[in-house]
């Protein structure tokens, strides 16, 4: 595994009956520093997956004490990831928060509780793929390594990969306990 200094943070959110009016959001996290692992979820009534997923990431930076960590984030949201990658927030604050279609930012109220922390801390973005069954053919785990090669370069090898999506996995089951506790 990567240097102890590193805290790493893998996040996932969840919505059973995303888009319908009466929903079941549930949100997971991760964080790992050194040989220590700390576990969160929550839900919500009536929310959206991307809520969720914003959510979770939320949650972990609030559970982190120290200033200035070098922290990578791991997460299957391509929105959440591609606003931080990607820098999307640097033109949507500069447009008072509206898009390059000028509409409102979706989640505004999430982003603006989560932009500070990128301020705070060194932060590194990491995108995976969802939901990966590990028990699947090794060939069927190397090209979703390919996959996450592709969307991350190549500073993770393929024990690396396999951990992270092992870790990933586990935020979709918190996720899916903040949930179950609200049936």
């Amino acid at each position: 595994m990567r240097e102890d200094r590193v805290l790493r943070i893998y996040t996932d959110g969840g919505c059973a009956g995303n888009q319908s009016d009466e929903n079941l959001g549930g949100w997971g996290a991760v964080l790992e520093y050194g040989g220590a692992v700390k576990e969160l979820y929550g839900s919500e009534r009536n929310t959206t997956n991307n809520r969720m997923e914003m959510t979770a990431l939320l949650e972990a930076f609030r559970a982190i004490k120290k200033e200035n960590q070098i922290i990578e984030v791991f997460s299957d949201s391509s929105y959440l990831m591609d606003c931080f990658r990607k820098k999307w927030y640097v033109n949507w604050q500069k447009n008072g928060w509206k898009t390059s279609q000028k509409k409102p930012v979706e989640n505004q109220d999430l982003w603006m509780e989560l932009l500070p922390y990128e301020e705070r801390h060194r932060i590194s973005f990491f995108r995976v793929k969802g939901h990966v069954n590990l028990n699947d053919s090794e060939a069927a785990l190397r090209k979703l390594y390919e996959k996450f090669r592709l969307w991350n370069g190549d500073g993770f090898s393929y024990d690396e990969f396999l951990y992270i999506t092992e870790r990933n996995n586990r935020c979709d089951e918190l996720a899916n306990v903040g949930i179950d506790e609200l049936r």
